[in-house]
């Protein structure tokens, strides 16, 4: 599927046994609307359904992993109207978590919101170290989905979870090694050749092993975090009808602080 500039919104390149899957959206800093996440959750179930894919690499076009939801397409709609968008979030995630084939996020420039979801979904995180990383939900009024209430303490404990997401931040440099969000730093422009070394290098493993693994470790450890993804879902919905939304949306179109009302 292309943009209204004629281009692939994702782009997949295949480094032998390794897929580079691109958020292709320059423009918009690779924030997703329906049409990108409808596309990468069925190029990820596609790589996950390849038995030469022996790892997929997850990054972004124009020096940016993911500005987050494209907040240009969001407006208050109707739980009805707002049900297949959450979803087909959801299975983004779904779609790597479920997978068997491990997945590594190359991360420069901004991971806000739903593309810092995206990144903490992935098995490994190797981030440049001018990336910058933020919750960012609750500035438009909503809570959080693509499983970042599942990822994100699982990377940085419960307490520190809670404080990102409740007083988001942006979080740089060395502080995203202390706090869990990423798993490797590198110098600026090297995210994606450091991590694809490291996918190659996970390639080389067992793949029955190494999905074993997957079933049992990391964000899967304590809990379900498919049903997880549901219940975000549900809150989205809600969210998603709301007047603390719709004034979120126009307070950041307006470049103004928005005022929420609770209601």
């Amino acid at each position: 599927m292309t943009d209204h500039s004629g281009e692939d919104i994702v782009l997949a390149e295949d480094h032998g046994a390794v897929r580079v899957l691109t958020l292709n959206r320059p423009r918009k800093r690779n924030a997703i609307d329906l049409a990108l996440r409808v596309v990468l959750a069925e190029m990820l179930e596609s790589a996950m359904a390849d038995d030469t894919v022996r790892a997929i690499v997850l990054t972004g076009s124009g020096g940016t992993f993911c500005s987050g939801g494209d907040i240009s397409t969001m407006r208050r709609q109707s739980p009805e109207e707002t049900r297949p968008r959450a979803e087909a979030a959801q299975r983004v995630i779904r779609a790597i978590w479920d997978g068997p084939t491990p997945v590594v996020a190359a991360v420069e420039g901004f991971a806000y919101g739903a593309g810092a979801a995206l990144a903490l979904a992935c098995d490994r995180v190797v981030a440049a170290t001018d990336a910058s990383f933020s919750t960012a939900f609750t500035g438009v009024g909503l809570a959080g989905d693509m499983g970042i209430t599942v990822s994100l303490p699982a990377r940085t404990g419960p307490a520190a979870a809670r404080q990102l997401l409740l007083l988001p931040r942006p979080v740089q440099g060395p502080d995203t090694l202390t706090l869990g969000l990423a798993d490797v730093l590198t110098e600026p422009g090297a995210a994606l050749d450091w991590a694809l070394a490291d996918a190659e290098r996970i390639a080389e493993g067992p793949p029955l092993a190494l999905s074993a693994l997957r079933a049992m470790l990391g964000v899967r450890a304590g809990g379900d975090p498919l049903a997880a993804l549901d219940h975000e879902v549900e809150h989205q919905i809600r969210l998603f009808d709301s007047a603390d939304f719709a004034e979120g949306v126009a307070a950041f179109r307006e470049r103004r602080r928005p005022e929420f009302k609770g209601c």
